[in-house]
C-alpha cells in the first residue's frame, strides 16, 4: 500500500509517499505526479544538465491524446478513461504541467523513460481529477494498461521524434530563415546600383555590384530552404502503431490509421501511418536526410556570415565596404572598437549544428536490429540545431542586416585602385600585355590607365572607353 512519510533528502526535510513496482518501494515526492520508473530514471541517470526537450513532451501528449481517442473508437479504452486522458494530455500542452517532466536526455536509447513519465503523470493527475490521491490503492487510470495501450516505447517515442521535428521546422525554423532570405533580398535591391570589386583567393577580381554579391547569399538560402521543406514530407510518415518491434502486436485493427488521423487534427499537419514501421522505429533515416538540410543550411550561413565580417572589417584599416549597426561596445580596454558580434554568432551557431550532425549521423548508423538506440540524442540534438538556427537567423536579421549600409566612399577607392581592371583589356589587346601593365603599375605604385599609356598599347580614349566597371558586371 502506498503511504505518506516524512524523510531527509539531501539535508531537506520533505514528504514523500513510497509506491512499488516491479522492481520493489521506491520513495517519491508527495507532491509530484509521476510515479516508480520515473523516479528510477531520475536516481538512475543523473547525468549532466539536459533535461527532455518540452517539444517532445508536448508531441507526446499530442500521441497520448490521439492514442485514447483511437482505443475508445475502437471499443477497447472507456470513454470516460479516454475523456480524463484527454483533458490532462490538454493541461501538458497549455503548459501546466511543464515541472513534471525532470528526466535527462540521457537516459535509455529508447525513451522508454520519457513514455513512462508520460505515461504515470497522465494517469496519476487522471486519478486526481477524479477524486483519489496520490496515495490511493484502487486508482482508475493505469499508466501502463490505459495510457499506455496498443503502444510501447519504441513507436511511440519515434513518433513524438517526428512529430517534433516537424513542428520546429514549420513553426520556427523555416519562419526564421525566409524572414532572414527576404531582408536580405531587400538590400540586394536595394544596393543593386552600387558597383564594386569582386573578390576571389581573398585577392582582388573583375568587379561586381554589392545587390549581386548578396544575391549569392539569397540562392544559397532559397536552396537550402527547399531542401529542409522537402525532408518534412518524410517526417511526415509515423511508426505510431508499430509497438515493439513493428509488428503491431497488441493493437486493434485499424488503430495506426486511426491514431495518425487525430494527431492530424490536433497539428493539422499531414501525417500519416508509415508504410513499413519496421524501418521507421529500427532507424532514423528520415531525421537524418531532414537534419542534413539543417547542416547545409549551417554551411550556407557560415559563409554568409563570414563575408559580411570580411566585408565590414576595419572601419578604417581592413576592407571596410560594410558598415554594421552598432549594438554594443566591443572591448573592455580598447575605446570605441565594435565588433561584428551578430557575425559571431551566428558562425558559432553553425559550427555547433555541424557538431550535432556528428552526433546524429553517430546516433543513425549505430541502431542495432529491430530499435535503434540512440533515440533521445538524436532528437534532442535535433531540436538544438532547429531551436538555434531559428534564433540565431532572426538575431541576426533584426541586429544586423536590418541595419547594414554600404560604404560608398570604400567602395569607390578599392574599385578603382583594382588592378584587375586590367581584364577589360584582355579582349582588345591579350592576355599578356594586360598583364604587362597590370604587373607594371603594381610595382611602380601607378596606375593603370598611366601603365598603358607609358607602354604604348591603348590610347586614353580607348581605355576610357574599355575599361568601364560599368560594363564589367
Amino acid at each position: 500500500m502506498d503511504h505518506l512519510v516524512l524523510t531527509k533528502v539531501e539535508g531537506i526535510i520533505m514528504r514523500i509517499r513510497i509506491e512499488k513496482d516491479t522492481i520493489g518501494e521506491i520513495k517519491i515526492p508527495a507532491d509530484k505526479y509521476w510515479g516508480a520508473q520515473t523516479q528510477r530514471s531520475l536516481e538512475n541517470f543523473k547525468i549532466g544538465t539536459n533535461l527532455m526537450p518540452m517539444e517532445v513532451i508536448f508531441s507526446y501528449a499530442i500521441i497520448k491524446k490521439s492514442a485514447a481517442k483511437a482505443n475508445a473508437q475502437l471499443n477497447v479504452l472507456s470513454l470516460e478513461k479516454e475523456q480524463l486522458i484527454s483533458k490532462v494530455c490538454d493541461e501538458i500542452l497549455r503548459e501546466e504541467l511543464n515541472e513534471e517532466f525532470p528526466l535527462s536526455v540521457w537516459q535509455t536509447g529508447s525513451g522508454t523513460h520519457t513514455n513512462m513519465n508520460l505515461n504515470e503523470v497522465i494517469a496519476n493527475r487522471a486519478n486526481v481529477l477524479l477524486g483519489y490521491s496520490l496515495t490511493s490503492v484502487d486508482r482508475i487510470i493505469s499508466p501502463n494498461d490505459d495510457v499506455n495501450k496498443s503502444q510501447s516505447s519504441n513507436d511511440t517515442f519515434s513518433t513524438a521524434m517526428h512529430i517534433a521535428a516537424s513542428k520546429i521546422l514549420i513553426e520556427k525554423t523555416i519562419p526564421a530563415i525566409q524572414g532572414l532570405r527576404n531582408s536580405l533580398h531587400e538590400k540586394s535591391v536595394l544596393f543593386k546600383e552600387i558597383i564594386k570589386i569582386g573578390r576571389t583567393h581573398m585577392m582582388d577580381a573583375t568587379p561586381i555590384t554589392l545587390g549581386q554579391e548578396f544575391s549569392g547569399y539569397i540562392t544559397q538560402l532559397d536552396y537550402g530552404l527547399k531542401v529542409l521543406r522537402n525532408s518534412i514530407t518524410r517526417l511526415y510518415n509515423l511508426p505510431i502503431g508499430g509497438t515493439a518491434v513493428g509488428t503491431g502486436l497488441n493493437t486493434p485493427k485499424g488503430y495506426s490509421e486511426l491514431v495518425c488521423k487525430n494527431i492530424c487534427e490536433q497539428t493539422n499537419l499531414p501525417f500519416k501511418s508509415a508504410d513499413n514501421k519496421f524501418e521507421s522505429i529500427a532507424s532514423h533515416d528520415a531525421l537524418m536526410e531532414s537534419h542534413s538540410a539543417l547542416k547545409l543550411l549551417a554551411i550556407s550561413l557560415m559563409k554568409i556570415g563570414n563575408d559580411v565580417r570580411l566585408l565590414s572589417s576595419g572601419p578604417r584599416s581592413g576592407i571596410g565596404e560594410l558598415i554594421l549597426p552598432t549594438n554594443e561596445p566591443g572591448s573592455s580596454i580598447m575605446p570605441g572598437k565594435v565588433n561584428p558580434t551578430q557575425c559571431e554568432a551566428l558562425t558559432m551557431v553553425c559550427a555547433q549544428v555541424l557538431g550535432n550532425d556528428t552526433a546524429i549521423s553517430i546516433g543513425g548508423m549505430s541502431g542495432q536490429l529491430q530499435l535503434n538506440t540512440f533515440k533521445p540524442m538524436i532528437i534532442f540534438n535535433y531540436i538544438n540545431s532547429a531551436t538555434l538556427l531559428a534564433d540565431v537567423c532572426h538575431s541576426f536579421e533584426k541586429n544586423c542586416v536590418v541595419g547594414i549600409k554600404a560604404n560608398l566612399e570604400n567602395i569607390e577607392i578599392s574599385l578603382n585602385n583594382s588592378l584587375m581592371l586590367a581584364t577589360a583589356l584582355n579582349t582588345h589587346i591579350g592576355y599578356n600585355k594586360s598583364a604587362e601593365i597590370a604587373k607594371a603599375a603594381f610595382e611602380n605604385g601607378t596606375s593603370l590607365k598611366e601603365e598603358a599609356l607609358i607602354l604604348g598599347y591603348v590610347s586614353s580614349d580607348d581605355y576610357d572607353l574599355w575599361v568601364d566597371p560599368k560594363k564589367m558586371v
